[in-house]
């Protein structure tokens, strides 16, 4: 915590649904419906997002693994991210809850008032739109999570440090 920065009303992580996060990008679930059938009629397909939009700049798509340790809430947030070029995807792998904290594309964000927060159910995952800010991965439940995001020759990251820092909670932390 930042001892000398005051923090700002506590910024409640709201549940994961795919109407409150199309702004940043879109959420991954478990579609409704049957899929098609592949496979021989052993498995389904369930196409989930058509273009990661990784390729911008000679850029090509780089799957990770994270292996996240709970963070505890509330959680100070003072810093947001961006990448500019491609979207950043994480996708649980089990059943890990996190939190993921953003604001729109554009400028960096300034204060706590800028943001929004959310919480996936542990089968949720997320891609981020190019541009938009967000927090590092705050895993509420540790282990491991699959990333996919744009690799190339130079950093595409731009970091924005908030004039007041965020304190987020979930509803279990409130």
């Amino acid at each position: 915590m930042n001892a000398e920065l005051p923090l700002a009303a506590p910024l409640v992580a709201q549940p994961l649904s795919p109407t409150a996060f199309a702004p940043y990008g879109t959420v991954i679930e478990v579609p409704a419906g049957e899929g098609r059938s592949i496979n021989g009629g052993n498995a389904r397909r369930f196409d989930l997002v058509g273009d990661l939009q990784l390729d911008a700049d000679g850029g090509r798509p780089m799957l990770a693994l994270f292996r996240a340790q709970a963070r505890s809430f509330p959680h100070e947030v003072s810093e947001m991210e961006r990448h500019a070029l491609g979207s950043q995807t994480f996708v649980p792998l089990g059943e890990r809850r996190f939190v993921i904290v953003v604001a729109r594309a554009g400028d960096a964000p300034a204060s706590a008032g800028d943001l929004a927060a959310f919480i996936t159910n542990g089968h949720q995952g997320v891609v981020l739109a190019p541009g938009t800010w967000h927090h590092a991965l705050l895993a509420v439940d540790a282990g491991d999570f699959v990333v996919i995001e744009r690799a190339a020759d130079g950093v595409d990251c731009d970091v924005c440090w908030l004039q007041t820092p965020a304190r987020v909670v979930t509803a279990a932390s409130n």
